[in-house]
């Protein structure tokens, strides 16, 4: 990195940023598989730090659709969540509103000269509508990030943001001062997968819970000065 660029910061969505919520999934996989949206089954493990379409495919397996037929689905999918979530931006606008400090929290490293992006499960289109709908969208470099929508193994997502980096840029990320800031165990180990540093947020696990995992960072709410903070430490650019 740069003096401009002092690091990269990678934010998670559902659970991060946002609250996670299933409806949307939920729709559109009932569309998709023309399933009524109860006999929706989503499988008990394979859901929260999980790419969109992995999370389909095994939902519609669950749901008692055929392996072959699930997989099919998965292009008609994308179409039907766009649309469910186009429909939705009012409800999704009242439901999900970003957490507290999320936008501070943005603003904040922006102004320290951060580079942000996202590495999310979801697919890029409802990543880009969850993020302009709650307001969070116009300091991410969103062209920088990695999505559900670029694989299924959200293992290889971070490779896509090097790649996207050192395309924009020309020279690459440094990984010592990259740092992921997720709310899941899933959000840990991608992060350590790419040699990434990693805060985790309280908003759906318990510290305790999320100890157990041994991120380098527990938040207990997205505080502006802690984020700041905790990403200046694991970067090596606290002053």
């Amino acid at each position: 990195m740069t003096a401009a660029r002092p690091g990269l910061v990678i934010w998670d969505i559902d659970g991060t940023l946002i609250p996670a919520d299933l409806r949307w999934l939920r729709r559109a996989i009932a569309r998709t598989y023309a399933l009524a949206e109860p006999d929706v089954v989503f499988p008990a493990a394979r859901v929260h730090g999980f790419t969109d379409e992995s999370i389909v495919v095994e939902t519609a397996v669950t749901s008692g659709i055929s392996q072959d037929l699930a997989q099919a689905g998965v292009a008609r999918f994308h179409n039907e969540l766009a649309r469910v979530m186009s429909e939705g931006e009012a409800e999704m606008a009242r439901d999900q509103p970003a957490y507290a400090g999320a936008a501070e929290s943005i603003a904040e490293l922006d102004k320290l000269g951060f580079v942000q992006t996202v590495l999310t499960g979801n697919l890029r289109s409802a990543a880009e509508t969850k993020l302009r709908v709650a307001g969070l969208d116009s300091l991410l470099r969103l062209d920088l990030g990695a999505y559900g929508s670029d694989s299924q193994d959200r293992l290889e997502l971070p490779a896509v943001v090097a790649d996207r980096y050192l395309s924009q840029f020309g020279s690459p990320l440094s990984i010592s001062q990259t740092v992921v800031v997720g709310d899941a165990p899933n959000d840990i180990y991608c992060a350590r997968h790419a040699g990434f540093r990693v805060i985790v947020v309280t908003h759906r696990m318990k510290h305790s819970e999320l100890l157990e995992h041994s991120p380098d960072e527990i938040l207990d709410a997205l505080d502006p000065d802690s984020v700041v903070s905790a990403v200046q430490s694991l970067t090596g650019a606290a002053h």
